[in-house]
């Protein structure tokens, strides 16, 4: 969900993420209580959806070392450039599939609003997960139709 860095553009400073602040994620929770949990490894993510939500908030918190740890180590890359000029806004889950507990494998498809340079945009993925040693993680973005 890393975009590319706009040209000499004046970045203000990301507003900083406290335990209190509800959950970029969108559920009804304080970020201690939802996905803060999960970045510091008191909890893991029950279902793909779980994860996907998750792996939103660590790219709202910038949070590189939650996104490397829950990427398939076989298209995870070597670092997440987490552009300062983005702002994560809110996200929608617009579709799912399989990726609960029982599952081996699941997607969900999402969209991510957000600003860069005072411009409003979405980023709509249809992303893959599947269990690895265990646990859920993010694989690769399918092609949408």
């Amino acid at each position: 969900m890393s975009r590319r860095r706009s040209a000499a553009r004046p970045t203000a400073p990301a507003p900083r993420l406290l335990p209190s602040s509800p959950c970029p994620c969108g559920l009804p929770a304080s970020y201690a209580e939802c996905c803060g949990r999960l970045h510091r490894g008191q909890a893991a993510a029950t279902t793909a959806e779980a994860l996907m939500r998750s792996r939103y908030s660590a790219f709202a918190a910038r949070d590189e070392a939650y996104l490397l740890r829950t990427w398939h180590p076989d298209t995870r890359p070597d670092s997440v450039d987490l552009d300062p000029a983005l702002r994560w806004l809110r996200l929608e889950v617009l579709s799912t599939t399989e990726g609960g507990p029982f599952h081996a494998e699941g997607t969900v498809a999402f969209r991510a609003h957000y600003t860069e340079a005072r411009e409003e945009g979405a980023l709509t993925e249809h992303s893959r997960f599947v269990r690895h040693e265990g646990a859920w993680v993010y694989l690769d973005a399918l092609a949408l139709d």
